[in-house]
């Protein structure tokens, strides 16, 4: 059964008019007996944090088998460098990562989207579904205000793979906020592994 960590959760600062000053992606881990997975590598200059947060949960960079950046934006792409040793995915709608691990298409944000869906496979456990959305759903208020990213390439697009991720995911990991539970509507605690 797959394990989530959240090793970096993402951010976003704007002015008062709403442009966006600073944004930092959130970083994941998906730990699955055949591989160890990073989503996305946050912004350029955040490798020695990751590298330590990395380590906090026992993992060196370069243990890290596959990189996978939900789209191509240099603040979820920006530290693929330090997972030299990972192979680097372009995962497609559909693509088994490994058990319980699959790409999900999720276009709006920009037309190369993609989502991560962590099925979890524990009866004990209440949560059932990890997605790991990137810019497709970017923080909390947009999931409890039903607003797309304000950057997107296609509204329309962008709303159907939001409504896509809140239907199927039990915990969504967004690109730019804190980890939260879609039933609660409230965050999770983190670091978190489920």
């Amino acid at each position: 059964m797959p394990a989530v960590f959240l090793v970096k959760p993402g951010s976003i600062k704007r002015d008062e008019q709403g442009r966006i000053l600073d944004a930092r992606s959130s970083v994941a881990l998906i730990y699955s007996k055949e591989q160890m997975i990073i989503v996305d590598s946050g912004t350029k200059g955040e490798g020695e944090l990751i590298r330590r947060e990395l380590q906090r949960i026992g993992v060196e960079p370069e243990e890290i088998n596959i990189l996978i950046n939900t789209h191509s934006h240099a603040d979820h792409c920006g530290n693929n460098c330090l997972f030299s040793h990972a192979k680097n995915l372009a995962g497609k709608d559909g693509d088994i990562i490994a058990p319980g691990v699959r790409v999900m298409a999720t276009p709006g944000h920009s037309m190369d989207s993609i989502s991560i869906m962590v099925e979890m496979n524990n009866a004990a456990s209440q949560i059932k579904t990890i997605v790991i959305a990137g810019d497709a759903l970017p923080t909390f208020g947009n999931f409890l205000k039903n607003v797309p990213p304000s950057l997107h390439v296609d509204r329309e697009l962008a709303i159907a793979s939001m409504r896509k991720i809140v239907s199927l995911s039990d915990i969504v990991v967004p690109g730019h906020d804190i980890a939260f539970s879609v039933r609660r509507r409230e965050y999770m605690s983190i670091p978190f592994m489920v």
